[in-house]
């Protein structure tokens, strides 16, 4: 293992001849085969004390939602152990060449979303993990991420490696076309539904081509009107949030004697957070006032954390605005590769975002405050929905998830190549499949490791030492 802890910024004075050559030294410290290993040891910590300790510090009501989430499946566990995940990957290889992680870089993680500019991408959308790190540990995720899914669909050993190959070689390729770019084309790049349509459609089936185009119209209709009449109803002329005990809990339903002090510490949450934004952005936000606010329970692993949703109107009581603003703890990654640099994690998770997507929610920003308990507690806001569609694993055949694992590939690439050394990342991942048979064999073996804990997972519900429950 090398420990360079090169990023892109340490290496601009580098000529990109002394980069690549950087790169290809860094295969005799760590061959590429290397990445194939996962070999844990009796020293490896409990997976369930690491979820416990998370679980320590969430909203203690809501907890057996997680466990009863994580224990549907190998694929829902997977889904909640970035932390079980992040502690197995500081004892893998690494090249010591550093990127901004998603930290959490599964497959359903990558989405359509829509740009400032109103133009649907594909981008990755999720950053509460987010933290500077080994790039190979997002690749990781990502490839173990369709193994474990591929299982759940059925899919020979065969169809799951075509899988894997598909996803790590885009990364590759893509990785070593950016290298090839000036700084401000790998700044600019971005991958709207045209180009995902003309790069990846031929790769589609009719049938494949025709639930893309489902997905594209459903992303555009999945926007702040459609979850407006979604989630509220009028109660005596007020448009209020409707409450959906214990997914969505309107505040005077929630509490009694905090209720009140709540209310204003959101409020001022709000407030304060309008500095993090563009002038613009901020004007916009004034011209909005709060009309409802609820607790909402939200992902699989994020289950438990401190997430409000506040319903804004502008013009009138037809105008809405939905802000989700989530709590934001330390990053899994971080008892591995550092602490965060910023002030708050909100911050940590914004600007985080901000480096690694190519365009972001007008409303992203972040503020720490002081909950009721005393304790104070960092989040960041943006909007609940936006022209956002999530894949369904689930319903993917081998030709399809092959093809979406592709793009999540190229899109990783791209997101790394921004603040990575894409020169000497592509250089040590060369023009042959190396890497890209090494993660095959990793992704099934660390499936096999995700499918053992999920059971021990099952097993501590099951015998009463975790509170499990459906919702």
């Amino acid at each position: 293992m090398t420990e360079n802890h090169l990023d892109g910024r340490q290496l601009r004075h580098r000529t990109p001849q002394e980069r690549a050559a950087l790169g290809k030294a860094a295969r005799a410290a760590v061959p590429r085969s290397s990445h194939a290993e996962f070999a844990p040891g009796s020293k490896r910590p409990d997976p369930l004390e690491i979820i416990g300790k998370q679980s320590a510090t969430r909203v203690p009501e809501l907890v057996p939602i997680r466990y009863g989430r994580m224990s549907e499946s190998p694929f829902r566990f997977y889904r909640g152990a970035a932390a079980i995940m992040a502690s197995d990957l500081a004892e893998t290889p690494r090249t010591g060449f550093r990127a901004q992680l998603c930290g959490d870089a599964h497959m359903l993680n990558f989405r359509l979303l829509a740009s400032p500019e109103r133009r649907l991408m594909f981008d990755i959308n999720d950053f509460d993990e987010t933290l500077p790190g080994p790039w190979e540990w997002d690749v990781k995720r990502l490839a173990a991420s369709l193994v474990i899914a591929g299982r759940a669909n059925g899919f020979s050993t065969k169809e799951r490696a075509k899988i894997v190959s598909a996803a790590v070689q885009s990364y590759r390729e893509s990785m070593r076309t950016f290298a090839g770019l000036g700084n401000l084309d790998v700044w600019y790049a971005q991958f709207d539904v045209k180009w995902v349509e003309g790069r990846f459609g031929e790769d589609l089936s009719a049938r494949g081509r025709e639930r893309w185009g489902q997905a594209v119209a459903k992303a555009r209709s999945h926007d702040t009107l459609q979850v407006f009449d979604k989630l509220t109803h009028v109660v005596d002329g007020k448009r209020l949030i409707a409450s959906d005990p214990p997914l969505i809990t309107r505040l005077e339903d929630l509490l009694s004697d905090d209720r009140d002090r709540l209310q204003r510490q959101i409020g001022r949450l709000l407030e304060h957070y309008g500095k993090t934004l563009q002038a613009d952005r901020r004007y916009l936000l004034e011209q909005y006032r709060v009309a409802d606010m609820a607790r909402k329970v939200v992902g699989v692993g994020s289950v438990g954390t401190r997430c409000w949703i506040v319903l804004l109107l502008g013009r009138d009581d037809e105008d809405p605005l939905f802000l989700q603003a989530k709590e934001a703890d330390e990053s899994v990654l971080a008892p591995h590769v550092g602490a965060s640099t910023y002030a708050t994690q909100g911050e940590r998770v914004v600007c985080g975002q901000r480096l690694m997507q190519a365009t972001s929610d007008i409303f992203l920003g972040w503020e720490r405050v002081e909950g009721i308990d005393g304790r104070r507690r960092d989040f960041y806001v943006r909007q609940l929905r936006d022209w956002k569609w999530v894949a369904v694993a689930e319903d993917m055949v081998p030709r399809g998830m092959r093809t979406f694992g592709a793009l999540c590939g190229t899109t990783l690439a791209r997101a790394h190549a921004r603040s990575g050394d894409r020169i000497a990342i592509a250089a040590y991942l060369g023009g042959s499949d190396s890497f890209d048979r090494a993660l095959v064999t990793f992704a099934e073996r660390y499936a096999d490791q995700n499918e053992r804990d999920h059971r021990a997972l099952v097993d501590a519900i099951s015998a009463g030492k975790l509170p499990a429950e459906a919702a």
